[in-house]
C-alpha cells in the first residue's frame, strides 16, 4: 500500500469518525431540546403567565422547535446514492470492490461535504437552543417578577 493510499484510507476513516461524532452530538442535543420543550410546557400550564412572559416564552419555544428541525435535518438519511450504502446496494460484488479502491478520494470528498453540512446544522441548532433557552429564562424572570 502506497503512502497516498494510506493517507486516503486515514482521511476516509477520519471523516467517517467525524460524521459519527456529529451524529452523536446531534442526538444528545435533540434529546435535550425535547426535554426542555416538554418541561417548559409542563411548567407553563401550572403558572399564571404575564403577557411579556408569554411573548418572550413563545419566541423561545419557536427557536427551540427550529433547533429541533435543524437537528432532524442533520440526521436525515442521505438516500441519494452518491456515497456508501445506497450506492453499494446498486452494485455487484465486483463493482463494489472496484468502487471502493478507485473512488476513495471521491468518497472522502463527498463524505467531507456531508460532514460539513451536518456540522453546520448542528452549529446553527446549538445557537438557536442557546438563544431559545435564554428567552425562556427571561420569560421565567418576567413571571417570577410579575412584570405586566
Amino acid at each position: 500500500m502506497s503512502a497516498t493510499d494510506r493517507n486516503l484510507t486515514a482521511a476516509h476513516a477520519e471523516v467517517k469518525a467525524e460524521i459519527a461524532r456529529t451524529d452523536t452530538k446531534t442526538a444528545l442535543l435533540l434529546a435535550f431540546v425535547g426535554a426542555v420543550l416538554a418541561g417548559t410546557f409542563t411548567v407553563a400550564r401550572e403558572m399564571p403567565l404575564t403577557l411579556p412572559a408569554i411573548v418572550t416564552g413563545s419566541i423561545g419555544l419557536a427557536l427551540l422547535v427550529g433547533a429541533a428541525g435543524l437537528l432532524l435535518r442533520s440526521v436525515r438519511p442521505n438516500l441519494s446514492g452518491r456515497h456508501g450504502f445506497p450506492l453499494w446496494a446498486t452494485l455487484t460484488a465486483d463493482e463494489i470492490g472496484d468502487a471502493v479502491t478507485t473512488d476513495l478520494a471521491a468518497d472522502v470528498a463527498g463524505l467531507s461535504r456531508l460532514a460539513v453540512s451536518k456540522f453546520t446544522c448542528l452549529r446553527r441548532a446549538v445557537d438557536l437552543t442557546m438563544t431559545g433557552g435564554a428567552l425562556l429564562i427571561v420569560a421565567a424572570l418576567f413571571t417570577a417578577g410579575g412584570a405586566r
